[in-house]
């Protein structure tokens, strides 16, 4: 009876360590986050005193806690015209930073009248340093780095956004 039991514990022992063998060697594939149309943008200029539509855009929109975290992160690239607009619940100074996010963006940040009121250029890949906003903001639009300035975008041009 006792050679009974020792060799159902060491076939037991045996399952069990070369099941969690099998485990260790799996590999964690992770997938692409893709682009999910949730809305149009578009950036305005007034110019003597009358307003010109810049670009439109297609955007997702970031606005639950989660979305916001995440934003762009994992991202290996992103179309031209294409954006994430997040959404804050407050209006107030904002702070973006490039952790986990692999391509360079520009940031801009809008209040809660819809006009720009700065600029994070060139932002780089990974980096976690602090890039806020110089004034109180309530929206913030990430685009692709170089095309603020590609667009002549400038403080007080004003967004208008639409969800599908």
């Amino acid at each position: 009876m006792k050679k009974e039991i020792f060799i159902l514990v060491i076939a037991i022992s045996c399952i069990f360590v070369f099941s969690c063998k099998k485990e260790a060697n799996k590999k964690i594939v992770t997938e692409e986050i893709k682009f999910t149309k949730e809305g149009t943008l578009s950036i305005y200029a007034l110019r003597d005193s009358i307003p010109n539509q810049i670009i439109s855009l297609d955007i997702e929109i970031a606005d639950n806690d989660y979305e916001r975290e995440t934003g762009l992160m994992y991202r290996k690239t992103m179309e031209e015209k294409r954006g994430m607009l997040f959404i804050q619940e407050k209006f107030k100074l904002q702070s973006f930073y490039m952790k986990n996010t692999l391509i360079p963006l520009d940031i801009i940040y809008i209040d809660d009248q819809y006009k720009i009121v700065s600029f994070q250029k060139d932002a780089k890949p990974l980096d976690e340093t602090s890039l806020p906003s110089e004034k109180p903001a309530k929206y913030i639009l990430e685009i692709n780095s170089g095309l603020s300035d590609q667009w002549n975008l400038k403080i007080g041009d004003s967004i208008s956004f639409k969800r599908n």
